[in-house]
């Protein structure tokens, strides 16, 4: 079976050496470990020398753009890999390299898509967790997870685990929204997959320290939201917001005594700039690198935006004046009535991806490779190893 090993890494210089080593002690030739470096520090240059000696083939992407955190290092890997097999595993040392051939035969045998070192199966154990608050943490993170994805993951006890092997043909990369940590997750959700465990011991650390932290949960709640509710619903969130706010600050300038049309109009004001802030972040994120730069998105954002509020201060004339609403409620009414064409317009042209090539627009304008590199067809530096074998 051919397989890329894929390693997401983040300044883990201390631990390159001993993974490798460990790896091509249990993998046979027809294999390559595959490095995807968000790295500050000298884990780089560290992975280009040992592929200069190790007897497995070693590559190495470098992203000078680090865009959806490790999952979306696991997703560059996945598209550089043309291997029959690929499989994920931390760089840290927690996922045991001797568990490689295990994954893979049982992958073989049972004719798995996925086959995932599980530490909620019996024999495995997540005794590599410091404290009991971590223990906590990432038990309810799994219940809940299975709880939102009752049928996706009914054959997966941890579906939060970096562990896992799968059939490269079959995942449709293009489905696949990374962001965070929880690529398998993300993997999961969106494909129907035959999945197959096998029980690991999760590790300690074998140098450096956790990326874990505030931020990562958060992210995660992110992906979660997204992969359940979908963009409409998470634009449909932030618009209620929006709204909410809008109508309150409108009732606030009103009971001060400002006309309720010019209140309406600052209130409109303040909702545009909030929302575009907020739907960047958490609706159209994934979107933001495709297309136009940010100004751009916000001008065209805040122009229809600004054209829909003007559109709306006659409707509002309208039902307050002529149908004697209450003007707070004729204002709700009126956002109400926009939501649809917002998201269409918002959709179909401010976060319209460029069509001028499927690839990466970082191949319009390549960077020279440092010496001992070559292109990689993602932009990225690509360091392959030479040593005991021939590519």
């Amino acid at each position: 079976m051919s397989v890329t090993v894929i390693v997401p890494t983040f300044n883990e210089a201390p631990n390159v050496e001993e993974l490798v080593r460990r790896i091509e002690s249990v993998v046979d030739l027809d294999a390559e470990i595959l490095f995807v470096d968000d790295s500050t520090d000298d884990t780089p240059s560290v992975i280009e020398a040992v592929a200069n000696t190790s007897r497995v083939p070693v590559r190495l992407l470098h992203r000078s753009e680090p865009h959806g955190g490790l999952s979306g290092a696991v997703v560059e890997g996945i598209r550089d890999s043309t291997r029959e097999w690929c499989l994920v595993m931390d760089g840290d040392l927690q996922h045991p390299p001797e568990m490689i051939p295990v994954l893979l035969e049982t992958g073989r045998q049972t004719d798995a898509d996925v086959v995932v070192a599980s530490r909620h199966v019996a024999g495995g154990s997540d005794a590599g967790l410091n404290g009991w608050l971590r223990r906590v943490v990432s038990n309810g993170s799994i219940a809940l997870t299975r709880a939102m994805f009752p049928n996706r993951l009914r054959n997966c006890t941890d579906p939060m685990t970096g562990f896992f092997a799968f059939r490269r043909g079959s995942v449709v990369i293009d489905r696949l929204r990374p962001q965070g940590f929880k690529i398998l997750l993300e993997i999961l959700a969106r494909h129907r997959l035959r999945v197959v465990e096998e029980p690991f011991v999760f590790g300690s650390r074998h140098a450096g320290e956790s990326k874990a932290d505030i931020g990562q949960g958060l992210r995660f709640a992110h992906q979660l939201a997204s992969l359940r509710f979908g963009r409409m619903s998470r634009f449909a969130v932030i618009g209620a917001l929006g709204a909410i706010g809008n109508v309150l600050l409108m009732a606030g300038m009103v009971a001060l005594g400002i006309p309720y049309l010019l209140a309406a109009a600052v209130a409109a004001i303040v909702t545009i700039v909030a929302n575009f802030a907020l739907q960047e972040r958490f609706v159209f994120h994934d979107l933001r690198h495709e297309g136009r730069g940010l100004w751009s998105r916000f001008a065209h954002s805040f122009a229809y935006n600004a054209a829909d509020a003007t559109a709306r201060l006659p409707l509002l004339w309208w039902l307050v004046e002529i149908t004697s609403i209450p003007s707070v409620i004729a204002q709700a009414v009126t956002l109400a009535v926009a939501f649809v064409l917002r998201f269409v317009f918002h959709s179909r042209i401010v976060y319209r991806p460029r069509r001028t090539t499927p690839v990466s627009p970082l191949l319009a304008e390549p960077k020279a490779p440092l010496p001992g590199t070559i292109p990689s067809p993602t932009g990225a530096e690509v360091v392959t190893g030479t040593a005991g074998h021939d590519r």
